[in-house]
């Protein structure tokens, strides 16, 4: 029995043992992953070369297309000039030639898909401060644009940004496949060249507030909000309680000023355009557009850069920061909910003209 016994314990701190250790184990391995992680969410930028996808895309359909002979020709005569080119370059530096001096353009391609938060505002922050280490007077950025517009000061930053390659004398284009509005058209208007497809939505240069108010329920149910403030106008507009005409004329006239604000900077921009006619909220598609002068060319991003890959080396810059799964989850639910509001939207602009 008393040998029993100690077999029994012996086997229990064991099996103890071994179960404290997993778990210690366990521990380790979330706190070097949380480590890593932390270390991972600072994000990172990444650089594509588009010439090189094109000319990819380029060799896989001439390969199958064109007779083999007619093929292998044309990729010697392209490796014969990679290779003098090459060769120049190599030349120049030996010689002790500053050679970036005389580089060939560079186009460097951004993206920005506006939420009603503009959370794009971060990575795009990131993507410009990265560009303006290197990029000169005689390269250029293409925005790829596309966002029907949101809160006003997050869009103002979104601008503000934008207007710090502007004050680097780089020129900036801004291209529009499917929608600029209101705050993604403030976006838009820093543009040296702003061009945009045949039917994309453009303008809403105006400003909306829609708040909805609860109170006459509430009294009717005999529920008491009290809504305390210190200043005058510290609380215009409520959704509980009981607002007053007061309170909604000044919630009026800062929405008119907002405007005012929006009108004065879309004219230091674009001061080609006659701010009575556009600047009333309305939206016009890309050839409507160009006749209004909100929009300097008809134009795809597409149709643009395989043009800059003709002359310039053309290089995407995307800023990656990684995210806890949840963090991951929320964004796709936000994703979700923008692009649900946004396809509204869109239909609600294109009933106007299809009913």
């Amino acid at each position: 029995m008393v040998l029993e016994f100690f077999y029994e314990y012996g086997l229990f701190l064991a099996k103890a043992a071994t179960l404290v250790a997993a778990i210690l184990v366990v521990i380790g391995a979330a706190a070097q992953l949380a480590v890593r992680n932390k270390r991972d969410t600072e994000g990172h930028i990444e650089v594509h070369n588009l010439n090189e996808t094109l000319e990819n895309m380029s060799h896989a359909l001439r390969e199958q297309v064109l007779d083999k002979a007619l093929y292998k020709q044309q990729l010697k005569q392209e490796q014969k000039q990679r290779k003098a080119e090459h060769k120049q370059k190599t030349k120049q530096i030996k010689k002790g030639e500053d050679i970036e001096k005389e580089h060939k353009k560079r186009l460097f391609v951004l993206d920005f898909d506006g939420d009603i938060k503009a959370s794009d505002v971060e990575p795009l922050r990131e993507e410009i401060s990265s560009i303006l280490t290197l990029a000169t007077e005689r390269d250029e950025v293409l925005l790829r644009l596309e966002s029907a517009g949101g809160m006003v000061h997050s869009y103002g930053l979104a601008a503000s940004q934008l207007q710090r390659i502007r004050d680097r004398k780089i020129p900036l284009v801004v291209s529009v496949d499917r929608v600029a509005a209101s705050g993604g058209y403030m976006m838009a208007c820093i543009a040296d060249k702003l061009i945009a497809a045949p039917f994309a939505i453009l303008g809403s240069i105006g400003v909306v507030a829609q708040i909805p108010n609860f109170h006459r329920l509430l009294k009717k149910n005999e529920i008491d909000v009290e809504v305390l403030t210190a200043g005058e106008y510290k609380r215009t507009l409520t959704m509980f309680g009981e607002n007053t005409e007061k309170g909604r004329q000044k919630f009026i006239e800062d929405l008119e000023d907002t405007h005012e604000l929006f009108k004065e900077f879309v004219a230091e921009h674009r001061p080609q355009l006659d701010m009575n006619e556009v600047a009333n909220g309305d939206v016009w598609f890309g050839r409507r557009a160009l006749e209004k002068q909100l929009i300097d060319e008809i134009s795809t991003s597409d149709e643009y850069l395989i043009s800059a890959c003709d002359e310039a080396e053309v290089f995407q810059v995307r800023y990656v920061e990684k995210k806890s799964i949840s963090e991951r989850l929320g964004t796709v639910v936000s994703g979700s909910l923008d692009r649900v509001l946004l396809t509204w939207w869109e239909r609600l602009q294109r009933s106007r003209y299809f009913s």
